[in-house]
């Protein structure tokens, strides 16, 4: 915002009075005649001039006073933007030049050889749904079934949230002006409160993890929202994380994940686990958006996040997707991905 301009009010001048000569009229002085012999030469007459008056000052001009422009008021700043995790989070760090992990062809076979990629998201409503939510939003504290691993809350619910279909029922609110990201799993309305399986509060402008242990909305432990595919990033031109999948069986946990669903082994894929394009795939002949996420799965790859069907990639449900163009990336098999070694992978 531009500054104010000071107004500076301008003096009107008085010119000063002129000051006035009195003259006093010159008198003469009488003659005195005196006779004598001869007749005497009378005198001169004086006339006398009267000092002039000295002058009547001329008024003193007061000088108008100078106006101080107010102070200008500058605005306070916008809220920082709210990014998903720092760039340094593992979500949104380049893995592209990280080295193929030794196990990976047992891992992948685990998953799935000849599965096939799919999108689990569509223009009908398939896919992981997102709530924006602000400090007017309702709050509750809802009842969990895991109570030992869920975030107390509260959180807020619009009137009518977006839940996904189906049983997993997740119902994720996000706060841009707080930054900040409320998830729960198995969310169902009772009375007039909530109930969930589970539920975790994430800080976006921070990078910590969840308790050693614990779960989340996820069987992984880990956020669910940063994984997300979203139609925005499609129209900005490019998808900067790593994307959530799922695979049927999983054994254990590693880095960033803090939570499995079997005890570790070495023949099933952990929770965790990352996951990306070979740069060998040719993706030319891919749809526009297609090519989007197959960049981004060549660039910042996949982490597990829970069970489900093998190679599901999870998304959010918009109108504007292009169902056809994204079935394209069913043409994918698990022969076309490697896993990556993420052993010194770690935020920060």
């Amino acid at each position: 915002m531009a500054p104010g301009s000071g107004g500076i009010a301008a003096a009107s001048a008085t010119s000063p009075a002129t000051g006035q000569v009195a003259t006093a009229t010159p008198t003469t002085r009488p003659t005195v005649a005196v006779t004598v012999t001869p007749q005497p030469t009378p005198k001169a007459t004086v006339v006398r001039t009267a000092t002039p008056l000295p002058a009547t000052p001329a008024p003193v001009v007061t000088p108008a006073p100078v106006v101080t422009p107010a102070p200008v008021v500058t605005p306070a700043p916008p809220a920082s933007p709210c990014y998903v995790f720092p760039s340094s989070n593992v979500w949104n760090r380049d893995i592209s030049g990280l080295p193929v992990a030794s196990n990976s062809d047992a891992m992948v076979d685990a998953i799935g050889r000849a599965s096939y990629l799919h999108p689990d998201f569509d223009a009908i409503g398939g896919g992981i749904p997102f709530n924006i939510v602000d400090s007017s939003t309702p709050t509750y504290t809802p009842t969990f079934q895991y109570a030992s691993e869920s975030d107390t809350g509260p959180y807020p619910i619009p009137a009518s949230p977006r839940i996904e279909a189906g049983s997993d029922r997740h119902l994720l609110s996000l706060d841009l002006n707080q930054c900040k990201l409320w998830e729960l799993y198995d969310a169902v309305r009772s009375g007039n409160g909530w109930t969930a399986g589970s539920g975790a509060v994430f800080d976006l402008r921070s990078n910590a993890l969840r308790p050693e242990g614990w779960t989340s909305a996820d069987a992984a432990g880990l956020p669910i929202f940063p994984g997300l595919v979203r139609y925005d990033e499609m129209l900005s031109g490019s998808i900067d994380h790593a994307i959530r999948f799922t695979a049927p069986d999983t054994c254990g946990y590693i880095y960033p994940a803090r939570h499995l669903t079997a005890a570790p082994c070495s023949n099933l894929p952990p929770m965790g686990l990352r996951v990306r394009l070979k740069a060998s795939v040719d993706i030319s002949s891919f749809g526009p958006h297609a090519q989007i996420v197959l960049t981004t799965l060549k660039k910042y790859g996949m982490i597990l996040a829970d069970n489900g069907s093998p190679w599901f990639i999870g998304g959010a449900p918009d109108s504007r997707w292009n169902d056809d163009e994204m079935h394209q990336l069913q043409t994918l098999t698990g022969v076309d991905f490697e896993v990556v070694d993420t052993s010194g992978l770690t935020n920060g």
